[in-house]
């Protein structure tokens, strides 16, 4: 399989999701604003939607969004248990927080990211994302991930959109539960060894 990321992206979701199933990859930076990945190739050819992440199986088929993506990852090892069995309830409450995280945090976060973005309506996503986390660490304070007992993809995703409030002056521990929850999530080998790779990434950038 190669997975399609730019460092700090979004692409650190299945990025670390393959790296906790251990499950063989390569990877394949692309520069987000020329819309190239690292040998020249375009980038749109691959992805005509223009961003990370992709992930192309060995048969050639392409699969984009990251939710989509770490659930079918989750799937290609079932008994590593992150993501509950398809078909039962739980497997639709990772749905619900992964649709949650996409719609409420992700996306509230990239209009922060956009620089055209006028610094009210940033002000208003900052707010909405305080709201969110609110909520969440709620969740966290009663137990150890979204989902109860054990680690999701969906703890992973979340862990990857919330370190961008690190940017943004927001400060997590207002939260914390959620941010002892980034604490313990960081600590995990599967994270260290995709953020130090995407780190190395970013510096021959």
């Amino acid at each position: 399989m190669k997975l399609y990321f730019s460092p700090d992206a979004c692409s650190l979701s299945p990025h670390i999701v393959l790296r906790e199933l251990g499950l063989p990859f390569t990877l394949v930076k692309v520069d987000n604003k020329a819309k190239k990945t690292a040998d020249g190739s375009d980038f749109l050819a691959i992805n005509p939607k223009g961003y990370v992440p992709v992930l192309e199986l060995d048969n050639g088929q392409r699969l984009t969004e990251g939710p989509a993506i770490v659930q079918y990852l989750a799937d290609q090892k079932a008994a590593a248990r992150l993501a509950p069995a398809n078909g039962t309830f739980e497997r639709y409450r990772l749905q619900e927080w992964l649709n949650f995280i996409t719609s409420e945090i992700h996306k509230s976060f990239s209009a922060l990211f956009n620089d055209a973005m006028p610094d009210a309506a940033k002000q208003i996503s900052k707010d909405k994302i305080a709201q969110r986390f609110g909520q969440i660490d709620k969740t966290l304070s009663k137990q150890d991930y979204l989902l109860g007992a054990d680690l999701s993809v969906a703890d992973i995703y979340l862990f990857v959109v919330t370190r961008w409030a690190k940017h943004f002056d927001i400060d997590l521990d207002r939260w914390p539960a959620l941010a002892k929850f980034m604490q313990r999530i960081e600590q995990r080998a599967s994270v260290k060894a995709a953020l130090n790779v995407e780190s190395e990434a970013k510096k021959a950038a």
